[in-house]
């Protein structure tokens, strides 16, 4: 199984920037068709901010268009999630997921473990 590892999180102003990171390892041969960002704020269901395909396409919410950034280290299998202009209503989990091609077996999807964003005021 591949494993995604996240890191990044922490405690921001209002209108600061942080970047978050994912990389995806694992035992066997194995290709990401797309990584993406969700995020999951208190009480709320978890929602897809951004994703990105093997072959560079892109695709963002619409709250934060303009505003984030997300790109991919093919070489390193890691995507990264550039974020400006942070709001207080961003205080949440980020999580990574991965759609993985493995030689042997079904591709699937898996996540990794969450990474807590604060935004202060």
């Amino acid at each position: 199984q591949v494993q995604l590892v996240e890191s990044g999180g922490g405690l921001v102003q209002a209108g600061g920037s942080l970047r978050l990171s994912c990389v995806a390892s694992g035992s066997t041969i194995f290709s990401i068709y797309s990584m993406s960002w969700y995020r999951q704020a208190p009480e709320k269901q978890r929602e897809l901010v951004a994703i990105i395909w093997s072959g560079g396409s892109t695709k963002y919410t619409d709250d934060v268009k303009g505003r984030f950034n997300i790109s991919r280290d093919n070489a390193k299998i890691a995507v990264y999630l550039e974020m400006n202009s942070l709001r207080p209503g961003e205080t949440e989990v980020y999580s990574c997921n991965a759609d993985v091609h493995e030689d042997g077996v079904s591709d699937y999807n898996t996540w990794g473990q969450g990474c807590q964003m604060t935004v202060s005021s």
